[in-house]
């Protein structure tokens, strides 16, 4: 279709020069004197046509000639970034599959191409499209590969050197991310060194926003952990299971741990106490974390009455019908407890008293309420208790300890017998 309408426009063309041209009477006359030249309109009008076409001729063939030098300077800045950009991915391809050697060779030679290219002429490299931005995060990138394969290697010093090269190859203004990248990777590198505190060094670095993003917090968790900063690291792990970086129960087990470990570090009452008051609510809800705190502070000498505050609301939850408190955290509990029974408070007994009335087939209650009687040199229930709970118990401590128990109440009542039995089932136990 286009082919027949430019057919038509040939002829409608065609018609219209036979029209105007053919019955065109017009003359030219040229006065030279001594001379006259007398030529057709047509015959003039084509010689103009002609010496236009030739004169426009002669100009474009002449600025093709003067531009040849800098067309010949494109060409070898183009082949040169082509060059580059072949290297740089070469040298990712060989580091992807474990060339070491061969990726930080490849990334050299691209470093040398990009050198060579800033050797041209402005306008060559812009010409190609090579500008100083893209320059500038091509020898970031080529410079971190270099140094991706050092570590690999174990070639620290050459790591550390293209790592700097890499800093300073981008202001932070043109190539933020780039930047962000190369300190990242230098973080990686650092706990893979096990060095956490030359980590939190290269964490402390980065921007604002850059060091709240998931990534960076779990390698800020990681560095703190290596350097044994767990209140830290235990701030961190908060951030991330805010931000749902783990599942729930993941981030709890975290949490609990990291917890664990700061309230291991306490060396004295006051710093047991300061690392507990550090953790929020929800941690003080955990029985695993109340129960560890309250044992710490009774093995370093705490105050027993501040023990039984921070189990109130362990026991409270224990009480109830559906609680489900495993049984070695009930039984840590009643440990705890018994080993506070010097100063204990009618408050507490009174507790006791009613969890025993509300169990009586439990014998982990009836173990609590009858070392609590045998506390209080209450020796007949006491009997009566530990009796109940002393054959149903699991745990080998409780039952090796209700054991003894009866057996030094029947060396009181000089009932031998009945001693030598209970000596012999703690020994069983």
């Amino acid at each position: 279709m286009r082919a027949a309408l430019w057919l038509l426009a040939l002829f409608g063309i065609a018609v219209a020069l036979a029209l105007v041209a053919g019955n065109n009477q017009a003359v030219v006359t040229l006065f030279w004197p001594p001379h006259r030249v007398d030529m057709s309109f047509n015959l003039v009008t084509l010689l103009l046509a002609a010496l236009f076409m030739t004169l426009y001729l002669a100009l474009r063939a002449m600025s093709a000639v003067f531009s040849l030098p800098a067309e010949a300077r494109r060409w070898r800045a183009q082949q040169k970034e082509r060059a580059m950009y072949g290297a740089l991915m070469d040298a990712q391809t060989h580091l992807l599959a474990g060339r070491y050697i061969r990726a930080a060779r490849s990334a050299q030679h691209a470093l040398a191409q990009e050198k060579s290219l800033a050797l041209l002429g402005d306008a060559a490299r812009h010409a190609s499209g090579h500008n100083a931005a893209r320059a500038s995060q091509l020898r970031a990138l080529a410079h971190l590969l270099v140094a991706e394969s050092a570590q690999s290697l174990q070639h620290k010093t050459l790591r550390d050197q293209h790592l700097q090269l890499a800093l300073r190859s981008v202001a932070p203004r043109d190539a933020q991310e780039v930047r962000e990248g190369v300190q990242l990777r230098a973080v990686r590198w650092a706990l893979d060194d096990q060095d956490g505190g030359a980590a939190l060094d290269w964490l402390g670095q980065l921007p604002q926003g850059a060091a709240r993003r998931t990534l960076a917090l779990r390698l800020k968790l990681r560095a703190a952990r290596q350097a044994q900063q767990t209140q830290q690291a235990l701030e961190t792990a908060r951030l991330l299971a805010k931000h749902r970086a783990f599942s729930h129960a993941a981030a709890q087990s975290i949490v609990r741990s990291l917890a664990l470990e700061l309230l291991n570090e306490a060396r004295d009452p006051a710093q047991l106490k300061q690392a507990w008051h550090s953790l929020d609510e929800s941690e003080h809800a955990m029985p695993e974390l109340v129960l560890h705190a309250a044992s710490r502070l009774m093995a370093l000498q705490g105050d027993a009455d501040t023990v039984r505050a921070w189990l109130l609301p362990v026991w409270d939850r224990m009480m109830q019908p559906d609680s489900g408190i495993a049984d070695r955290l009930r039984i840590k509990l009643v440990t705890v407890l018994e080993a506070g029974f010097d100063s204990l408070d009618g408050g507490w007994l009174s507790r006791i008293e009613s969890a025993q009335l509300g169990r009586p087939r439990d014998p982990i209650v009836l173990y609590l309420a009858g070392t609590a009687c045998l506390s209080r040199q209450l020796w007949g229930k006491a009997q009566q208790l530990l009796s109940q709970a002393a054959p149903d118990l699991q745990d080998a401590n409780l039952k090796r300890n209700a054991w003894r128990a009866l057996a030094t109440l029947a060396e009181q009542r000089e009932d031998e017998a009945a001693a030598a039995q209970a000596y012999k089932r703690a020994a069983q136990a």
